[in-house]
């Protein structure tokens, strides 16, 4: 079992495909604050909406030099596709084999209908310049979480002047 990963943590060392950047490795995310969102799966519809909720704030993020990324376990093919239908303008990171996923301690058990099976918990990670992990969202409910990013970045960055 790994160690619970808390604030201040290093985000951990991993090497994944991408949209648009084809790998994407932790070292991509030196020199800039970015977000990591976790989410389940490629189109559905909380998924959805939550990528639509970055991609329209995008310039809102970018203007302040932090980097999106979106990560879940779907294939590179299947990200490709959700990317073009949503015109996305930050890439999106698959991990199939979870290993980022459990690094990050979002794979839980979940249940639908009485089943129980293995997922991706709606997390989000908010990473500094130096790969600390700055803040955490778990259990992500899609409404308004975009708009929590956001300010707490900012809140954030008040504080280092």
């Amino acid at each position: 079992m790994l160690s619970e990963i808390s604030l201040n943590d290093k985000l951990p060392s991993f090497s994944l495909e991408a949209t648009m950047l084809n790998q994407c490795s932790d070292a991509d995310l030196l020199g800039n604050w970015s977000v990591l969102f976790l989410y389940p799966k490629d189109n559905t519809s909380g998924c959805t909406k939550e990528t639509k909720e970055f991609n329209e704030r995008h310039s809102d993020f970018e203007a302040l030099g932090i980097r999106i990324f979106g990560l879940s376990k779907d294939t590179i093919s299947s990200h490709i596709s959700f990317s073009k239908k949503l015109n996305l303008q930050f890439p999106l990171l698959s991990d199939p084999q979870t290993q980022l996923i459990q690094n990050l301690n979002a794979w839980k058990e979940k249940s639908m209908y009485g089943k129980k099976y293995m997922g991706t918990e709606r997390s989000t990670f908010l990473i500094d310049k130096k790969l600390s992990i700055k803040h955490i969202w778990r259990k992500v409910k899609v409404g308004g979480h975009v708009d929590q990013v956001f300010n707490k970045y900012k809140e954030l960055s008040e504080g280092l002047g």
